[in-house]
């Protein structure tokens, strides 16, 4: 039996020292500077230093102490239009180990979800820490996002992705590693699972989600989006699930001509919503026309349910013996 996980404190927010967003740029800010034909490059300040480009230095005393959106010159003349970078650039440029959630399936997971200042939101897996920064952004200090990571070397990324964007660890962030079968806690306001296969941890979910919390999960492709949804229909404990993608398409604007770029942000993921009923509830069945999708679904899910092994199924739910989980939280606090 795998022991539940152990609760460290993250830190305070007395002591964890969030980004500055405002005021004049300062030693140690992220700065993102933009050339004349949009290249984008992001330098950290430092007293002293210079930044290099085939255009010439750019020293960074230069920037120290003017105000946010200012445009320097580098030796050879070039003009930089300098900004602190938005959490969707950083996200696009920061070190990856899995793939990240991009910034328009992040800001549907935060909008649709409804995540909101105080909530507690249960992430799985972690990955590279893109939705995590988002989901902290949501909950603010006084909330709580468990994010689990089967793998340590993921968490480390996510950790280190983490603590550089807030510029140290989030008084809100419990990161666990080990499979999320192993959270033993419960009363989560929402839960986003982004995950191989989502559809075994809906008993946790059932077990772990408040009644009318919100349940978000992602996947990749039409064959975990049919057998997420399908899931959750036959378990009956939640309303009806939503299924649906986001396509982003820049539009080039240059006086009468007004046409959509060549180029677009197109599918990343599907998403899947649905919330919790109260305990011992059951979601009236939804009415829909006979489908033959739906009879070859249920017809493929006779027949491997037919042939499959009478210890089928057993095991955590993103493969593996499940491990006890790890939490990482500063140095000197203890386990609850």
């Amino acid at each position: 039996m795998t022991p539940p996980p152990t609760v460290v404190v993250a830190g305070d927010v007395s002591t964890t020292p969030i980004s500055a967003r405002r005021g004049p740029f300062q030693p140690g800010d992220r700065v993102q500077l933009t050339d004349p034909k949009g290249r984008m490059h992001t330098i950290t300040l430092a007293p002293g230093r210079s930044f290099h480009t085939h255009r010439g230095a750019l020293e960074h005393d230069a920037l120290i102490g003017s105000p946010d959106g200012s445009v320097v010159t580098s030796a050879g003349g070039t003009a930089y239009l300098a900004l602190r970078p938005l959490l969707s650039d950083y996200v696009l440029g920061m070190p990856r180990g899995a793939q990240v959630i991009y910034p328009k399936d992040a800001a549907q997971i935060v909008a649709m979800g409804d995540v909101f200042p105080g909530a507690r939101v249960l992430e799985a897996g972690a990955g590279s820490g893109a939705l995590t920064c988002s989901l902290l952004r949501a909950v603010g200090p006084g909330g709580e996002v468990h994010s689990y990571e089967m793998r340590a070397d993921f968490a480390d990324i996510a950790r280190a992705n983490v603590e550089s964007f807030f510029g140290g660890p989030h008084p809100a962030w419990r990161l666990h590693v080990g499979d999320v079968a192993s959270c033993g806690q419960v009363g989560f306001d929402r839960i986003v699972l982004d995950m191989l296969t989502p559809w075994e941890a809906l008993e946790l979910v059932a077990r772990a989600l408040v009644p009318g919390g919100v349940f978000v999960g992602y996947v990749a492709t039409t064959p975990q989006l049919s057998e997420l949804v399908e899931a959750l229909r036959e378990h009956g404990g939640f309303t009806e699930p939503r299924a649906w993608e986001s396509l982003v398409r820049d539009w080039h604007v240059d006086g009468l001509a007004v046409r959509p770029d060549h180029r677009m942000i197109g599918h990343t993921a599907f998403l899947v919503s649905t919330r919790r009923l109260a305990p011992g509830v059951t979601a009236p069945p939804r009415r829909r026309k006979p489908s033959k999708g739906a009879e070859a679904y249920a017809q493929r899910r006779r027949e491997r349910d037919a042939s499959a092994p009478a210890d089928a199924g057993v095991g955590p739910t993103s493969g593996g013996e499940p491990s006890s989980p790890v939490e990482y939280g500063p140095v000197g606090t203890e386990a609850e």
